[in-house]
């Protein structure tokens, strides 16, 4: 079946930097969009950032633009988030997502994606 496993949250100061990788298996990687999206307490789970199947088109929410960056190895079925100069209000468990690629359903809209993992947590502290 399919699986997407989060790793590389935790605690760091604000200003500080975590990269995220989601390993991902039962799926053929490389025929998929990859999306990153969070969620914060007693909020909604909100659009992080997104990457095409072949890693050639991104998409990052205004709020990280600038900070976070998305990638993908699709040799090792992976895809990562670095995340700089955190602040504390990205505090949230972070979720890897997949969908099929090549179609139209909106890359940044939840709705659109199949699978997700467990999440991670990441806690920036000021």
């Amino acid at each position: 079946q399919v699986q997407l496993v989060e790793s590389g949250g935790g605690l760091v100061q604000a200003g500080g930097s975590l990269r995220l990788s989601c390993a991902a298996s039962g799926l053929s990687f490389s025929s998929y969009d990859m999306g990153w999206f969070r969620q914060g307490p007693g909020k909604e789970r909100e659009f992080v950032a997104a990457i095409s199947w072949s890693g050639g088109s991104k998409w990052h929410a205004d709020s990280v633009k600038g900070r976070f960056t998305i990638s993908r190895d699709n040799a090792k079925n992976t895809v990562y988030l670095q995340m700089n100069s955190l602040k504390p209000e990205d505090t949230a468990v972070y979720y890897c997502a997949a969908k099929l690629g090549r179609t139209s359903a909106l890359i940044t809209n939840r709705a659109s994606y199949a699978y997700w993992g467990q999440g991670t947590q990441v806690t920036a502290s000021s």
